[in-house]
């Protein structure tokens, strides 16, 4: 019974490559120089040819090109995926002058930090609002063998991926909360920034990068919305100030009245409340400077 379904993606995996030193090839090279050039030279000025002292020229000859064949540069922070007829046979990161077997390909691949800057994009928040967003992203190769035969170019697909996952965590949250009792895209960038290296983690494991650091560097509303928004803005903040101002009023009202009873400084009926209350409202909640009138007789 065949069971239907997807086949899972058969990933590479980086393995250690055989390679050699080429320091201790290029040793070998000269060695087989000079071997080449001793029985060259001997057999030129010797009046009688010696046979087997050509076989070894040849043979060193051969032997010197094979080498030479073999040799290539490792930069620091780089590595070389070593291929056999198109057949992975691991990577070497040793840097420096290395050797291996001239038939075996060699493909060098960066694995230092990358720094990339996403294009801006139009996303449509939580509440439907269309954003203009920008991430900033390092990253790293951390398995060659993976970034180099399990996508066709990782760099390309690190800068889809990078645009994927900013359109999935803008439209997860909003924009702004002048109540500030949700997480917002404005408000609390540390954590949409844990939230975007996370997503950008589990989407690039498959090319074997990893992301470093990550983080929002454009966040504004779309050219169509931002003035109306703006307003919006202004007129939220208007009515939370003011929502503060009346309740530290009140407030102040209250405990002004509390302890002039208290103390007995004057005994006020409801009418000299309502009075005073009035009063110290305007005082305690006009934009501008109050002037006091001096009441010279009786309130009746």
């Amino acid at each position: 019974m065949v069971e239907s379904g997807t086949p899972a993606l058969n990933r590479s995996r980086e393995t250690r490559a055989a390679t050699q030193s080429g320091y201790l090839m290029l040793f070998i090279w000269l060695v087989l120089l000079g071997v080449a050039a001793w029985a060259g030279i001997s057999n030129a000025n010797s009046a009688i040819m010696v046979g087997w002292k050509w076989i070894v020229v040849v043979l060193s000859v051969i032997a010197g090109t094979i080498i030479l064949c073999g040799f290539y540069l490792i930069n620091p922070n780089e590595a070389a995926a070593i291929q056999l007829f198109g057949a992975y046979k691991g990577t070497d990161r040793e840097e420096g002058l290395r050797w291996v077997l001239p038939w075996l390909t060699r493909k060098k691949i960066a694995v230092r930090a990358n720094n990339v800057i996403s294009d801006k994009i139009k996303v449509n928040d939580l509440r439907g609002n269309p954003i203009e967003m920008a991430a900033q992203v390092v990253w790293r190769v951390t398995d060659t063998a993976q970034a180099l035969f399990d996508v066709d170019d990782y760099k390309e697909f690190v800068m889809a991926q990078i645009e994927a996952a900013v359109r999935s965590i803008g439209s997860r949250y909003p924009y702004d909360d002048i109540e500030h009792q949700e997480v917002t895209l404005r408000g609390n960038h540390d954590e949409v920034g844990v939230e975007l290296r996370k997503a950008l983690i589990e989407r690039l494991e498959v090319a074997g990068i990893t992301v470093d650091e990550c983080g929002l560097t454009h966040l504004a509303y779309a050219q169509e919305i931002a003035g109306a928004m703006l307003r919006r803005q202004q007129a939220e903040a208007v009515i939370a100030a003011r929502k503060k101002l009346v309740e530290g009023a009140v407030t102040m009202v209250e405990m002004a009245l509390t302890q002039l009873s208290e103390k007995g400084v004057v005994d006020l009926d409801d009418e000299r409340k309502a009075v005073m209350v009035s009063n110290l409202m305007v005082v305690l909640c006009g934009e501008r400077d109050t002037q006091p009138v001096v009441n010279a007789g009786s309130l009746y």
